[in-house]
């Protein structure tokens, strides 16, 4: 397929030139009726260009296609059968993927436990029952790897009925797991493999990135291009190939899923970054990883940061690492990731994507270059000493390796919908769970809903809350109450 063409991004185009004009929604009528005040913020281009999909940019019918023929060219830019675009985020994705596997299959899904909070909401939603693949907990540097084929294959062996395998690939950190080897498990049973792909939309395009779940063998692979890519926030895209899944159910699950006002800008920046990256991707990325390497043993040299790197490869650990994610471990400061990463913000106007008790994520992109790296490196080689001013950080009761697995007593939508009511955290170890508790970010669900609460993670939630961990999901945000099943 001609890679040069960007049929949707055209089509917004050529409504323009054809001053089009419509009585429907968006009621702005391309900003005319925005509050200056607004537009003065927002710019004018950005309400000019926010017209519908259908009976605008297509006809009503959608009888030229501009939507269908991106994604085609998606698809083949990365080597997939279908691709299949979404303007509400991944976590609409991913709900759309876990439903088309395993909806209403009572041996339910093979699930990472360190999978994001969307697919777990995917769980209550769908009523899916996840059958979890147990993580690979770093006792050095307490973080969960993403699982092993070993993991996956003993999943299988405990859960021989489950209609599918889902796990998390990069995670939050950068790190990778052995597709390849975890989709030849699954396929050995004839059983299909999810891949939650947030993190990769950018693999594809170039050989120095970890490999692409498609590449490797993946039925459906979901990424954010918001994310990794150069498009608007809530861009995703699932790509589907092999005989174990039906395109057309996957389409309609997201169907009962998306919205029916989908974002015309959303759409468009992802077929234009689609030719970008097919056009001028690995020249592209290349410079993105050169800016990021430098910046790597930048950040190295400076006293009392350590930038993490090959501790996370190996047998035991992750497969693969993206290396445009800049793991940096503060501990040797005596701060958290959380008091560095405010002060990051608050002394700098530097945002990072990640913090945690010990751990800043510095995620450069595509849009990076020497100088966005020289002011971070400028910032973090005055953090050591700001850190010695710092308030002490308070203790957190981190998370021992026995506690990463909670008894699941219930399903998640049993558990969710069923009668709850709110505890005193001191009366809540041995009750059941009735909502999630992520730490945000990563998003990474310490507890479940219909998980027995343990006196340790309980523990590790309270005390990492007084110590700055942000936990939005939970009905009471400062863990005093949980919300448990009646």
């Amino acid at each position: 397929m001609d890679q040069s063409r960007a049929p949707f991004l055209d089509a917004v185009a050529a409504y323009h030139r054809a001053d089009r004009y419509g009585f429907t929604p968006p009621a702005h009528r391309r900003g005319a009726g925005v509050d200056p005040r607004v537009r003065d913020v927002l710019g004018a281009d950005s309400f000019r260009s926010d017209l519908l999909a259908s009976g605008g940019v297509d006809d009503r019918s959608s009888s030229h296609g501009y939507l269908t023929d991106a994604e085609n060219l998606m698809a083949d830019a990365v080597g997939a059968r279908s691709a299949f675009f979404s303007t509400c985020g991944s976590s609409l994705s991913v709900k759309a993927a876990m439903m088309a596997v395993a909806g209403n299959d009572p041996g339910g899904l093979l699930v990472a436990r360190d999978s994001h909070k969307s697919i777990v909401a995917g769980l209550i939603f769908s009523g899916v029952a996840p059958r979890w693949i147990a993580p690979r907990w770093d006792t050095d540097l307490h973080l969960a790897h993403p699982p092993s084929p070993d993991r996956v294959r003993r999943a299988w062996e405990e859960n021989p009925d489950a209609a599918g395998a889902l796990v998390v690939s990069p995670s939050p950190y950068g790190t990778c797991a052995d597709i390849a080897g975890i989709a030849e498990v699954c396929h050995e049973r004839g059983k299909p493999l999810i891949v939650d792909e947030a993190w990769g939309a950018h693999l594809p395009f170039h050989d120095d990135l970890p490999t692409w779940a498609m590449d490797a063998g993946a039925d459906i692979c979901v990424v954010s291009v918001h994310k990794m890519g150069a498009g608007f926030e809530q861009g995703s895209v699932y790509h589907v190939q092999g005989d174990l899944v039906d395109d057309r159910h996957v389409a309609m699950c997201a169907d009962l899923l998306m919205t029916t006002s989908p974002n015309v800008l959303v759409y468009a920046a992802m077929d234009g970054w689609r030719r970008q990256m097919a056009q001028h991707g690995a020249e592209i990325l290349g410079a993105a990883l050169a800016v990021a390497d430098r910046a790597r043993r930048d950040i190295e040299a400076v006293a009392g940061l350590e930038v993490m790197d090959e501790e996370l490869i190996g047998a035991e650990a992750s497969h693969e690492l993206d290396h445009l994610q800049v793991l940096i471990d503060v501990s040797a400061t005596g701060a958290t990731g959380y008091a560095c990463a405010d002060w990051l913000r608050r002394e700098h106007r530097l945002d990072v994507g990640l913090s945690d008790h010990r751990r800043i994520l510095a995620t450069f992109s595509l849009a990076d270059t020497r100088e966005t790296a020289t002011r971070l490196i400028r910032a973090l080689r005055e953090l050591p000493s700001a850190a010695a001013d710092f308030s002490e950080a308070p203790r957190i009761d981190l998370l021992d390796p026995a506690d990463l697995s909670l008894r699941t007593v219930m399903t998640p939508r049993d558990a969710f919908f069923g009668e709850t009511e709110c505890i005193p955290a001191a009366r809540a170890v041995g009750r059941v769970a009735a909502e999630q508790i992520t730490p945000y970010p990563p998003g990474i669900p310490a507890v479940v809903p219909g998980e027995e609460l343990s006196e340790g993670v309980i523990d590790y939630l309270t005390t990492g809350v007084a110590a700055g961990m942000n936990i939005p999901d939970a009905a009471d945000t400062s863990l005093e109450t949980f919300r448990v099943v009646r």
